[in-house]
């Protein structure tokens, strides 16, 4: 029978956070880009929580906005409350976390794409690579269509062979209630990739007209709002914004949850999966933290024109009976009216060390990989994946260099390096612990560290780059000339001082000595600073901070330089490290599976150890003499 046949540069499957982002960077590369989805209505859909950013993930999302993305933009333009998280500690770790509108956040992402030249969307599912001699040609459909192209872009989230479960009942359907892809994972299989089967969940959605929320503790937003985006004006995002509340579970919720644990499917093994350590489900909180008496929850609006809210904390698959009766079990929940069980979600993904840091995989050339799929967890990391596989597609069809962000470089980079070499056995999610060199990826100066690398790949215009051509500029003369501010021990200066609990000067020092103390800032001594400049809110945010972690930015940065000696060094590929005698069978082993792009990278490998790479270090050194 005769088939639909079309031809595109790049084909990406799955329009989640991953697929969107894929799918708007190799367009706006000018590639003719597809992006199929099994339903148009479930573009950049938030099937779980309600929000975008927090701990570690705000760090991705500017960072996605730094190298062209879309999803701080995006935000901005949706959400209904925001929040700097952490902003009582270090600037390391403060984090942007907003609500978003879901509906409107899926539609507008939508708009954008429908709007965007080059980009074709489709509502079809992919059921089947076509690969010849390990070489990409395209993909087909349920239908048998046949859509070719130069690259494909593995973005499916959590749809493949995805199962919904809550105690016995079992709904062979993707997230809230659409069509899952059962075909593609044998398609895959066919090709030698290694599947995993990972667990995630989401908690029930209950009606707001039935909360009783006097017994709640009221969760309101920022005064001032930071947007997402650096291209997004400030005073565009100072909105009335809508409030969250906080509640507990408590001694009755942990008895009712202890009492059920047979008829939950985690327990009864009727779930495979691994689901996430760091986002567990009420009922592994309560039998692994079994010495806390209460857990919080958090109750969300899942949009402006809806009553639906999300109860955050308490994701579950415990059967619908025992779910009625737990969350009744929680103040303010008592007559909670249930508009979505909870559930446990099922689904296929790979085994990211079967990538290279450019997301291609390993054996099958111009396949790409982002998102879920990859083994990871939640909206940001998906959408941090997505945008860089898109890029490294583009660049593999145009036969230019790919992006590779190393771990000093960006929360990406660190993403997607623990991703590709270390062992995953659980949905990986992102945390600012896993950043070695945190104090330097702040959320903060993402635009700073990463603009000129969107503007390199052409996701930048020229206007926005020489902007922070033009900030780092005031920055730099900012900070030379507070060094060299003088400041006499007068009357001004000490009743500043003293209102803001610091020790008076007993001689004179520096306008850059005073900002150093903890208790004060570039601000606080406006009164004293006469020659000061009218600057704005960023340029004064990175002045402050440059200038009081000055010692301990030094000190990460002369760390960032050794470790560049070991990202530098290039290994061999597809190379046969039995051939290296002196390495240790281990470490032989993990690098034949391995096979990583630099020392750096094979140093991170569990299993190869400070000595192996002694060994291997002298192994390219002898090889460097003997190409001599």
């Amino acid at each position: 029978m005769p088939c639909v046949t079309e031809t595109y540069d790049i084909c990406v499957v799955g329009a989640g956070h991953a697929g969107c982002e894929a799918a708007l960077a190799s367009a706006r590369l000018g590639l003719e880009t597809i992006v199929f989805t099994v339903s148009v209505e479930s573009i950049a859909l938030m099937p779980c929580n309600p929000n975008i950013g927090g701990s570690s993930k705000g760090h991705l999302v500017r960072e996605i906005d730094a190298l062209g993305g879309q999803m701080g933009i995006n935000i901005d333009k949706t959400f209904i409350q925001s929040k700097m998280l952490n902003s009582s500690k270090g600037p390391a770790v403060h984090s942007l976390r907003a609500q978003a509108d879901k509906a409107e956040y899926s539609s507008i992402m939508r708009k954008t794409l429908e709007n965007t030249d080059h980009l074709t969307i489709r509502q079809a599912e992919v059921t089947e690579l076509m690969i010849e001699d390990g070489i990409l040609k395209g993909v087909k459909t349920f239908s048998g269509a046949k859509y070719y192209s130069k690259a494909v872009v593995l973005c499916t989230g959590t749809y493949l062979k995805a199962k919904c479960l809550y105690g016995d009942v079992v709904n062979y359907t993707g997230p809230n209630g659409l069509q899952p892809a059962n075909f593609l994972s044998e398609s895959l299989k066919k090709n030698f990739v290694e599947i995993f089967r990972f667990k995630t969940g989401t908690p029930a959605r209950i009606d707001r007209r039935s909360l009783d929320f006097s017994k709640m503790q009221e969760q309101k937003g920022d005064r001032r709002v930071i947007p997402f985006s650096f291209t997004t004006n400030p005073e565009d995002v100072q909105i009335d914004q809508v409030s969250c509340w906080l509640t507990y579970t408590n001694q009755k919720t942990h008895e009712i949850i202890k009492e059920n644990l047979d008829r939950s499917p985690l327990y009864s093994g009727m779930i495979e999966g691994t689901g996430p350590r760091y986002c567990p489900s009420i009922e592994d909180k309560v039998v692994k933290f079994s010495d806390k008496e209460r857990h919080q929850v958090f109750i969300e609006p899942e949009g402006l024109y809806t009553n639906e809210m999300y109860v955050g904390g308490m994701s579950s698959s415990l059967p619908e009976d025992v779910q009625h009766e737990m969350y009744h079990s929680v103040p303010g929940l008592e007559n909670a009216k249930i508009v979505r069980n909870a559930y446990a979600i099922e689904y296929d993904c790979i085994n990211p060390r079967q990538l290279y840091p450019t997301l291609e995989f390993k054996k099958i050339r111009g396949l790409f990989s982002g998102g879920q799929f990859n083994g990871s967890s939640g909206y940001e990391e998906a959408a941090a994946q997505g945008l860089v596989a898109g890029i490294n597609a583009a660049m593999f069809v145009l036969n230019r260099e790919p992006l590779v962000l190393d771990r000093s470089e960006a929360y990406i980079g660190v993403l997607i390096d623990d991703l590709v070499t270390k062992e995953n056995r659980e949905p990986y999610r992102m945390m600012t612990s896993r950043a070695e060199y945190r104090l330097l990826l702040r959320q903060d100066n993402a635009d700073l560290r990463l603009t000129k690398k969107g503007y390199e790949l052409g996701l930048i215009s020229e206007e926005r780059y020489q902007n922070v051509i033009q900030k780092e500029q005031l920055i730099a003369k900012e900070i030379e000339r507070v060094e060299h501010v003088n400041i006499g021990a007068n009357n001004l200066v000490q009743r500043i001082l003293e209102e803001h609990g610091s020790t008076p000067l007993k001689h004179g020092t520096t306008l850059a000595e005073l900002i150093r103390r903890p208790e004060l800032n570039y601000e606080d001594l406006i009164e004293i600073d006469l020659g000061r400049p009218d600057l704005s809110y960023d340029v004064i945010e990175q002045v402050n901070i440059q200038i009081k972690y000055d010692g301990y930015i030094k000190r990460q940065l002369k760390q960032v330089k050794e470790f560049k000696k070991l990202e530098n060094k290039k290994l061999p590929q597809n190379f046969d490290y039995s051939l290296i005698k002196s390495l240790r069978i281990e470490a032989k082993q993990k690098l034949n599976l391995y096979q990583p792009i630099n020392v750096g990278q094979a140093s991170r490998i569990s299993g190869v150890s400070p000595a192996d790479i002694s060994v291997l270090l002298v192994y390219l050194e002898q090889r460097n003499h003997n190409r001599k």
